[in-house]
């Protein structure tokens, strides 16, 4: 069963950081042309194209994919819920909220580590970089801006990435125990 229920994981987590990437890169406006980009639509198209006949965008915002990725990030809950025998009820669309927002919080993490593996490895252009940097620069601007580099080093990512953690202590603890997903 344990099996099961992280193979389930694996997918509901990998679907749902798609499409919160996807809303993502829309927001920033980022590269639509670079090769990441140009997989994170076509792998999120399938489902995200018929939606968006019947939900419209709204002020730059792509709602039909930010309705799915809630409702995926609730099936995960309401499914690893079900197979841990656990009685549920309204409580999965809080929880939905909840899971959709660490999911976001946790791909935000995610690609400042890259960003600062990368930073150490990658010479010159790099359009991936390109990418994450876009993507990451409205969080860390308020950082730098509050605190600027010291000897040379960005310690703004290290402050997100404090305060990521302190954000994501306070969501999990509005989950129930065994609500942890």
């Amino acid at each position: 069963m344990e099996a099961i229920v992280y193979l389930l994981r694996f997918v509901f987590d990998a679907f749902l950081m798609i499409l919160i990437m996807r809303v993502w890169l829309q927001l920033v406006r980022a590269d639509f042309y670079s090769p990441f980009s140009q997989f994170i639509v076509k792998v999120s198209n399938p489902l995200v194209i018929p939606l968006r006949r019947v939900i419209p965008g709204f002020g730059g915002i792509d709602l039909a994919t930010l309705l799915l990725a809630y409702v995926i990030a609730t099936l995960k809950f309401v499914t690893i819920a079900l197979l841990g025998g656990f009685d549920i009820g309204l409580i999965s669309l809080y929880i939905g909220l909840l899971v959709l927002v660490k999911q976001a919080g946790f791909l935000l993490f995610v690609i400042m580590l890259v960003m600062a593996l990368m930073s150490w490895v990658v010479q010159g252009y790099n359009p991936t970089m390109m990418i994450f940097q876009q993507l990451t620069e409205p969080v860390l601007r308020p950082i730098r801006n509050i605190i600027p580099n010291i000897g040379g080093l960005d310690l703004s990512i290290l402050v997100a990435f404090l305060l990521l953690n302190v954000i994501n202590i306070i969501l999990t603890g509005n989950l129930p125990g065994w609500a942890q997903v």
